[in-house]
Parts: structure tokens; C-alpha cells; sequence
């Protein structure tokens, strides 16, 4: 699937120190993807950061042609988050 990312996702990546090849690692093989509010996704995944795990999870409305990731943050914040199947 083709992505764009909106501007204040590309703040959101340089404030947040996230490498732009971590957020194209959850694009393309998220862990896990789940219903957030107004019918955006969560795609989220769990990305080592120097010896300490993350939850990398980028906000995406996918109805969209190219889906369209609208923010996007790390967490260590894991359990709060992760869905079990």
C-alpha cells in the first residue's frame, strides 16, 4: 500500500527522534493494525531504540487512495496499547 505523509506527520517524526526507516518498517509489516476514532488505523509495532523496545504507531486514514498517515509517536508505553489476538 502507498502512503502520504501529511506535514505534521513529518514534524512529528523529527521532534520525536524517530528514524524515517522505522516508520517505513510499520507501513509496510505493522505487527499490528487496529480501529482508532473517526475510522482512522492504528499501525503499530514493537521497534528496538538502542537496547530499549517501543511501540512505534503511526495514526493512518486508509480509506483514502494513498492512504494518508496523519501522525505519528513512539511509546514505551507497550501494554497500554498492544492488542492480544
Amino acid at each position: 500500500m502507498k502512503f502520504r505523509i501529511t506535514e505534521h506527520a513529518k514534524k512529528e517524526i523529527t521532534r520525536r527522534q524517530i528514524p524515517e526507516s522505522a516508520l517505513q518498517e510499520v507501513l509496510d509489516n505493522p505487527e499490528q493494525v487496529l480501529p482508532e476514532e473517526s475510522g482512522r488505523k492504528a499501525y503499530q509495532s514493537r521497534l528496538d531504540f538502542g537496547g530499549k523496545m517501543y511501540l512505534v504507531r503511526a495514526i493512518v486514514e486508509d480509506d483514502n487512495k494513498p492512504a494518508v498517515v496523519v501522525t505519528v509517536y513512539r511509546t514505551s508505553k507497550i501494554a497500554k496499547y498492544w492488542r492480544i489476538r
